[in-house]
């Protein structure tokens, strides 16, 4: 038997030189070491051996079935290694190619300007505040000095939910939501979309307001002129010109809209401003005493101005855009413009 099992490693390691795939070594283990192997029928001779012998062959057997095992697993995992190396070779990475490129967004030319306002008011001492898009009839027209049958109404064109729910068609709500919480001075902008159904290259059933809010003891329209007046250089430049015409406004009185030198024609007259030189760009005034009462100031001792701006004109006349459609059609090669 001594003869028998020494002889069934040397063949199994002779098989195993000659070895190169993971299949052909698993099939040696199988014909050597398995349940029905060669070294299974070698023992099943042991009964045959003297008792004194038995121990000694058994403890042989055990030798040359581990001793096979490490060796198969020796040369399985030199395989794999040298399976390993050779897909490593083929997979290299050659790092003196330049890396690929990833294409980067950036910011919606609404957001921009957005964010370009609203720090030239930070900057002025303002604050930002921010109100629910879906409002109450109270807060979007009654607080602001509109009655129910105002007829100031008619220029606000509405989105209604119910009869007293909607969606706010400016963000002025917000001026009286933070006036009902806060006692003056109060200095604030309100940023936000509003809604009004309207469609056309210049208008939008969704566009977004800035509206601002200036409270305190002795402010007057001096202030709202040179606060509007700093803005709109430091948007259009030191050269660009800046009027003040007479206006109304329910909210506001006396009201003003504002306008500053056409940035087509600097002036001269063009299709774009009618030929008179001028372009509307927001409206201003101070606060109406009644939109105080409604919030619990006291008119004789408070003033304040406050001021509305559209950031799809500002953004449109900034930029010469000609249709408003462009800020929502999403055509990247608008949008990289920016």
């Amino acid at each position: 038997m001594r003869e028998q099992l020494e002889k069934l490693q040397r063949d199994a390691e002779e098989e195993l030189l000659g070895a190169r795939t993971d299949e052909a070594i698993q099939a040696i283990r199988t014909k050597y070491l398995g349940r029905k192997g060669a070294l299974t029928s070698i023992l099943r001779g042991l009964g045959s051996v003297a008792p004194e012998e038995r121990p000694a062959m058994g403890q042989l057997a055990n030798q040359v079935k581990e001793a096979l095992s490490q060796r198969i697993d020796a040369v399985l995992e030199g395989i794999a290694v040298s399976k390993k190396d050779s897909r490593l070779l083929q997979e290299r990475v050659d790092v003196t190619l330049p890396g690929r490129g990833f294409a980067r967004g950036t910011l919606h030319p609404i957001t921009q300007v957005t964010q370009e306002i609203c720090g030239i008011f930070a900057a002025l001492g303002f604050a930002i505040a921010e109100g629910p898009e879906v409002e109450l009839d109270y807060y979007n027209f009654e607080a602001l000095n509109m009655a129910k049958d105002h007829p100031s109404r008619d220029m606000q064109a509405t989105f209604y939910i119910t009869e007293n729910l909607l969606l706010r068609t400016h963000t002025s709500p917000v001026q009286v939501r933070v006036m009902e919480k806060q006692k003056p001075p109060v200095r604030v902008i309100a940023p936000g979309k509003v809604y009004r159904p309207d469609a056309d290259i210049s208008h939008s059933p969704m566009f977004h307001q800035i509206e601002g809010l200036y409270v305190d003891r002795g402010v007057t329209f001096a202030d709202l002129k040179g606060t509007l007046t700093f803005f709109l250089k430091h948007v259009f430049g030191d050269e660009i010109g800046v009027r003040f015409r007479p206006s109304f406004f329910p909210f506001t009185e006396p009201s003003a809209e504002v306008d500053i030198q056409c940035v087509m024609c600097r002036g001269k007259g063009c299709r774009v401003c009618g030929q008179s030189g001028w372009l509307e760009i927001l409206g201003s005034g101070m606060v109406d005493p009644e939109v105080f009462k409604a919030v619990g100031y006291d008119s004789e001792e408070y003033t304040g101005f406050a001021f509305g701006l559209g950031v799809e004109r500002i953004a449109m006349l900034r930029y010469g855009i000609s249709d408003i459609r462009l800020f929502t059609e999403n055509d990247r090669r608008f949008l990289e413009q920016f």
